[in-house]
């Protein structure tokens, strides 16, 4: 409770740093003006990013079970709706909760994987900004960003990296499983066996440049959303621009916020579009209010009807946790 009470706040700040000195009579003007036809093509590109999503997905979770893209979309679709409506990134748990209801994967193997996922989303997002940088200038603040991020993506791919080598791996467990208590040691030998199934993706080479190519794939698809979105609003952005959009909005809510991002994911796109490219604020607001929104709603209402599709139950997952930490 405390930390969703956080976040919400954290929310607020971000808010008011995005509503602070707007006109809002120009941002009504800019979005009435706006052209809402645009919105079509743009679901039709986010949504073709989350089945690239669900390919790479299918990947990543084969050293555990072999599942088909196409019973993996509905799952992550749960999932972004999830993190739409419940704080602290819990869709990540309700992901790992359905997959494990649909196609029987441990809970602890689906994570592992869900968390080498976002490692390479979060490495993407990195080299989208290297690569804007490349003839966009970067305010101060986001080259702090992308030097904060580098720190936290680079060592954690490394790390991950050295620990799914069996040479590595093997000697630490095999001196550290035997210090713990009886009844303790067998689980934590099954959460191991998990963790290393999750991980294995990292010591094949030719899957590994399958999940970094299908993690450019799926961004730049959504990079695209963020330019179909923009031309309703006639912002003529060149693609760097729109990649560096991408990538500062994105990496912003990592931040602990509300459900659904709201206020990082607004100064994200304020940060580029008025910091670097010198846009209105209430232009850059309007941008970012409908941008959401295509990013939130129809993602999260197909989420929910999936939910109910799939017959999942919130008070499933909440035992289903509770058993999987005690097995």
């Amino acid at each position: 409770m405390r930390r969703t009470i956080v976040g919400i706040a954290v929310s607020l700040v971000f808010l008011f740093l995005a509503l602070r000195g707007q006109d809002f009579e120009a941002v009504w003007s800019a979005l009435k003006r706006a052209e809402y036809w645009y919105v079509i093509p743009a679901l039709a590109l986010y949504f073709s990013g989350v089945w690239v999503r669900s390919v790479r997905w299918s990947l990543l979770l084969q050293s555990a079970r072999r599942v088909h893209w196409a019973d993996l979309f509905p799952v992550v679709v749960i999932g972004y709706m999830a993190n739409n409506v419940l704080p602290l990134r819990a869709g990540e748990f309700v992901r790992a909760y359905a997959l494990s209801t649909r196609a029987g994967v441990r809970k602890t193997a689906a994570l592992t994987t869900i968390a080498v996922e976002r490692l390479f989303d979060g490495l993407t997002m990195l080299a989208f900004m290297l690569v804007a940088s490349l003839s966009v200038a970067l305010t101060s603040p986001l080259r702090h960003l992308a030097v904060v991020a580098g720190l936290l993506f680079v060592p954690l791919l490394v790390g991950l990296a050295i620990v799914s080598n069996r040479r590595v791996r093997e000697p630490l467990l095999a001196r550290t499983l035997p210090r713990l208590p009886a009844h303790l040691r067998e689980r934590a030998e099954r959460m191991a066996h998990s963790i290393v199934l999750g991980l294995s993706i990292l010591q094949r080479r030719r899957e590994l440049f399958a999940v970094a190519a299908t993690s450019i794939a799926a961004w730049l698809f959504e990079a695209l959303t963020y330019a179909v979105v923009a031309q309703a609003f006639d912002l003529q952005l060149s693609m760097l621009v729109i990649l560096l959009t991408t990538a500062v909005a994105n990496l912003a809510t990592l931040i602990p916020s509300s459900p659904g991002y709201i206020g990082p994911f607004e100064a994200g796109v304020l940060l580029v579009l008025v910091g670097v490219v010198g846009i209105s604020r209430e232009l850059a607001l309007s941008y970012a209010l409908v941008l959401h929104a295509v990013l939130y709603l129809p993602v999260t209402l197909w989420g929910l009807l999936f939910w109910w599709r799939e017959s999942l139950s919130w008070r499933e997952l909440r035992r289903s946790s509770v058993e999987e930490a005690a097995s």
